[in-house]
């Protein structure tokens, strides 16, 4: 899995000057080059005691861990139907060998901390389906034939694996769909929620979370409607700001609260085109009240909008739920790109979780609905017994490794525009920076208080620092 170059090992440690210290055995580099050349490979990193050998007008990162900001939540994958169904598949031991290394304890896992499931189908399962199907016609307020049998033949098993080894692991749900006979247009494509219907979808919601706590898995989080601005998916279901104002204040808020369930509230769901969308929302002081973050994707839009919501109210969290790696994509862009924008990019725009779309499917993109998404490339690739590593396995690593829930974001600066940065004061008493490097292979003086440290960076790669 990990490459271990020569060449790198003449880059990293070869050109560094006589004059430097003996290489620190407690502060560590981590990098990976967006030729995938080198995948989160661990090379040593060099402590300068002695600053009068600094050469002159070396490349400055200045790191300043008194200035805070967000708590950091989790970093990790959407867990679909479909992606549960590909690794259900594998034998038992291939299955907990895979899972151990996505969310196992040990240092050599990837650290996943966080993931995002579908409440009924996502276009990324097999078949479209709710908790409450009917025969055509048919009506259930009551929603007396709920379940969740769909989800017990891979989805929950596999969450119980993973919780098996890593039972603090947060789970965000996010319904695609509400049950087709509940929409305007009876059907699982578009549509509006029928306001008939507001207090029985309310009541879903709460079966919802107390059938998974039944089989001992915890919701932390729920959206009320992935993508509520985008129709053409299956399913999907429009929602607007004002219906979901409505919806969150006079019926899901106080249905969950009655219930005593304390599952947070995450508003709109959707691109970062549209931070009206949740700011409308907030501006009700009632729905605001039930409300705990909102999440956004970047498929339209700039990650800068999400300080736009964090400005208006700067008491609700902001998450980042989701955002593709497509099968026309290259390995290099899509690296860059993700890590500058999707990564780096809304941590330093205050999002406490970054979630990658989606964790795994097999060699011809499946399964998915029909009309569901083609090209959706998962971290993993999985066919038959064989297991391929995508990039988004690398850009999620990159982070979720080294940067642990309760992590608290810090100031970070450069002197060289084409350095992207983001850093972090562990939990573990630590200081950890991921620096993207844009363009070519840089040297570069990491300074953090009394703490130097001389750094050599290959063109387009990202290496993640920890140190005392």
């Amino acid at each position: 899995m990990l490459k271990y170059i020569s060449k790198y090992i003449l880059f990293f440690v070869g050109i560094l000057p006589l004059s430097f210290n003996a290489l620190s055995l407690h502060a560590q580099i981590w990098t990976s080059t967006a030729d995938a050349s080198v995948q989160l490979v661990k090379y040593p990193l060099t402590k300068i005691e002695n600053t009068a050998t600094i050469p002159s007008g070396i490349i400055k990162v200045k790191v300043n861990p008194q200035k805070t900001y967000q708590t950091m939540e989790g970093f990790g994958y959407a867990l679909t139907g479909g992606s549960a169904q590909v690794i259900h598949h594998l034998s038992k031991e291939k299955r907990k060998a895979l899972i151990n290394e996505i969310f196992g304890p040990s240092s050599s896992s990837l650290g996943v901390s966080y993931i995002r499931i579908s409440m009924g189908a996502s276009d990324l399962d097999a078949e479209v389906f709710s908790y409450c199907d009917l025969p055509k016609n048919e009506v259930d307020p009551q929603l007396t034939h709920f379940n969740l049998s769909k989800d017990t033949v891979h989805l929950i098993p596999i969450l119980k694996e993973i919780l098996a080894i890593q039972p603090n692991i947060k789970i965000m749900a996010s319904p695609w769909s509400a049950p087709i006979w509940m929409k305007s247009n009876g059907i699982s494509m578009g549509g509006h929620l029928l306001k008939k219907y507001y207090a029985s979808y309310a009541l879903y919601f709460e079966k919802y979370i107390k059938a998974m706590q039944a089989k001992g898995i915890q919701i932390h989080s729920l959206t009320m409607q992935n993508e509520p601005e985008h129709g053409g998916n299956n399913p999907s279901m429009l929602m607007s700001a004002e219906e979901q104002t409505e919806f969150l204040r006079d019926y899901l808020g106080p249905q969950l609260k009655a219930a005593k369930l304390k599952t947070e509230i995450v508003l709109f769901d959707h691109n970062a085109d549209h931070p009206n969308y949740p700011i409308t929302i907030l501006n009700d002081a009632k729905a605001r009240s039930y409300a705990s973050a909102t999440a956004f994707h970047l498929y339209l839009g700039k990650e800068e909008a999400l300080s736009e919501v964090h400005k208006a109210y700067p008491d609700k969290k902001i998450y980042f739920t989701e955002q593709w790696t497509g099968a026309k994509g290259s390995y290099d862009e899509d690296f860059m790109w993700h890590l500058a924008h999707i990564v780096i990019g809304t941590i330093e725009n205050w999002s406490a979780v970054v979630l990658e779309w989606n964790l795994a499917n097999d060699a011809k993109f499946e399964p998915h609905t029909p009309f569901g998404c083609t090209e959706c490339k998962g971290a993993f690739t999985i066919q038959d017994s064989n297991i391929q590593r995508n990039v988004s396995y690398y850009i999620i690593g990159q982070i979720a490794k080294f940067v642990k829930p309760g992590a608290i974001r810090t100031l970070s600066s450069s002197t060289d525009a084409s350095l992207l940065t983001s850093s972090f004061n562990l939990k573990n008493g630590k200081k950890a920076i991921l620096i993207l490097n844009t363009t070519d292979s840089k040297q570069i003086l990491l300074e953090e208080n009394k703490n130097h440290y001389l750094i050599n960076i290959p063109a387009k790669a990202a290496s993640t620092i920890i140190w005392p």
